[in-house]
């Protein structure tokens, strides 16, 4: 054999450099569903089932073609860990060289080179084209910052590739973003009508899939009843127009909108397809750009979207990759609390908290602000040590990737790296979830209060983060107001939200979690 080829979970590209120059005589496609995978984080049943399924699916698509696949199913090997499965496949099978796009996760990446490495095989390890950004050049645009910005680097990728822009350098429509005009609430009326996006219906090999899920990962958390997603480089295309069609239009203004009986709103819910490699961002950009100038989506909306991928996306890849493995020991805040149980069971009085973990269990799925701004900013203000919110973010969505999670958790979520993903905490108060939603109509807390029975936890909790990171962030000019306003308080009054927090704390660590696997 010439060269055996490693295609991971999420590395599904039928355009893939790994691919470049197969030769069906002498090479090999090699894939493995390893079983530590969906034990390395308790992983969401959903989660198992959407990438299992989707390699499923791309090996029968390679196999079609007539191609060689070595393929080892779940309970077709007895090997725990890929890095195991894949030593065993490298002795038996003898090929003169493995090929293998960047891995999205560090971990597997130094495995895949240590295996290589012991057998004596090399190692050709190839860049990922999916993304528009290569790991090399967001380093060397990094260079010596000592304070990198997504916005300066979102600006940059744009101003090199002519994305929405004019041809005299400028913006398109004259600004860089519309931050501004996308931030709008639905008010008590709620949003109306919402168009639910496109639903994929599990086919023979899902099924199948789901079925040993459902039986081999029987403890793991999450539901699989609601099973819907699109699988397959077809099905994602079908998606994207969907979401085109029906969704991007209102994306924009409504994109940190939140309604507790709308989970998915107008968000593309593609991130997952993408994260597959299933879509191509510069298809979804392209798409997305089409409909803006052929009137059907508003520049706010678009380029709104558009941020979200070769801004936002392409430097969380970048930071990833800049800032391991350190990333993952990050904890510039010293936050010391556990995870509290109820984001494995969804069971909170706290109506908003209830709400998006009950949406994430049943879909594996909660759009951007609910994770941010409702279970992140929750774990962000009690004080959770970032490897265990990383761990739960990484085990329950299913666009998770550790590339992308890594640093939106630790990162943007808990600020915990210090600010090299965003230059302040993202911190609100009760109020903030009461603009935004309808989470607090019915809920027994009041937002507005911060001490006594009807007190808000995300309120107690938001003057006690000022109160006990005073210090480091007095000279913060995007955090002024808001320690100004804590400095005004009564010394009895924050006193007794110490208390309060304290309490608050202490109920929840002695509430034991769900055992993991």
């Amino acid at each position: 054999m010439r060269n055996l080829i490693a295609v991971l979970g999420d590395q599904l590209d039928e355009h893939s450099a790994a691919l470049d120059g197969f030769d069906p005589a002498q090479d090999r496609v090699w894939m493995c569903e390893a079983p530590a995978e969906a034990n390395y984080v308790w992983s969401h049943k959903t989660r198992i089932a959407i990438f299992l399924s989707a390699m499923r699916h791309f090996h029968a698509t390679l196999d079609a073609r007539g191609w060689p696949v070595t393929y080892l199913a779940t309970d077709a090997h007895p090997h725990a860990t890929l890095a195991a499965a894949l030593a065993a496949s490298l002795a038996s099978l003898k090929p003169a060289r493995l090929i293998v796009v960047e891995p999205g996760e560090w971990r597997l990446a130094r495995d895949i080179e240590q295996v290589c490495a012991a057998a004596g095989v090399p190692l050709d390890i190839r860049v990922d084209r999916h993304f528009i950004t290569t790991v090399a050049e967001f380093r060397s645009w990094m260079g010596a910052r000592k304070q990198p910005r997504m916005e300066h680097f979102y600006r940059a990728v744009r101003s090199r590739t002519g994305v929405l822009m004019d041809a005299d350098g400028q913006p398109e429509g004259g600004e860089w973003n519309y931050d501004h005009d996308n931030r709008e609430a639905f008010g008590k009326a709620g949003p109306g009508f919402v168009p639910k996006p496109r639903r994929f219906l599990p086919d023979a090999i899902t099924a199948e899939v789901i079925a040993m899920v459902g039986t081999r990962y029987a403890d793991h958390p999450g539901e699989l009843q609601h099973f819907d997603w699109p699988v397959t480089r077809a099905d994602a295309l079908l998606a994207l127009d969907d979401f085109i069609e029906h969704r991007l239009a209102a994306f924009g203004p409504f994109e940190d909108a939140i309604w507790d009986s709308e989970p998915l709103l107008y968000h593309s819910r593609l991130s997952a397809a993408m994260n597959l490699k299933l879509l191509n961002p510069r298809e979804v950009i392209d798409a997305a750009i089409a409909a803006y100038r052929a009137k059907r989506a508003p520049i706010a909306s678009v380029e709104g979207f558009v941020r979200q991928i070769i801004g936002w996306r392409e430097y969380v890849r970048g930071l990833y990759f800049w800032h391991m493995p350190a990333y993952l020991d990050d904890n510039a805040l010293g936050a010391d609390q556990p995870l509290p149980a109820f984001y494995w069971t969804g069971k909170t009085e706290m109506r908003c908290l209830s709400s998006a973990v009950g949406d994430t269990l049943r879909h594996g799925y909660a759009h951007h602000i609910q994770r941010l701004m409702v279970t992140g900013l929750f774990a962000l203000l009690l004080g959770v040590r970032p490897r265990e919110v990383h761990a739960w973010y990484l085990a329950v969505y299913v666009d998770a990737v550790e590339w992308v999670e890594v640093p939106n958790t630790i990162g943007m979520s808990q600020f915990a790296d210090g600010g090299l993903m965003g230059s302040k905490p993202y911190i609100a108060s009760g109020k903030y979830i009461d603009k935004m939603s309808n989470y607090c109509r019915g809920c027994r807390f009041d937002p507005g209060q911060s001490t006594g029975p009807k007190a808000c936890p995300f309120t107690t909790l938001y003057w006690d983060f000022l109160d006990r990171h005073r210090q480091r962030f007095a000279g913060h000019p995007r955090l002024v107001m808001q320690l100004r306003n804590l400095d005004r308080m009564k010394p009895a009054a924050l006193e007794a939200i110490r208390d309060e927090a304290a309490l608050l704390r202490a109920r929840l660590a002695a509430d034991r979690p769900a055992p993991q696997a």
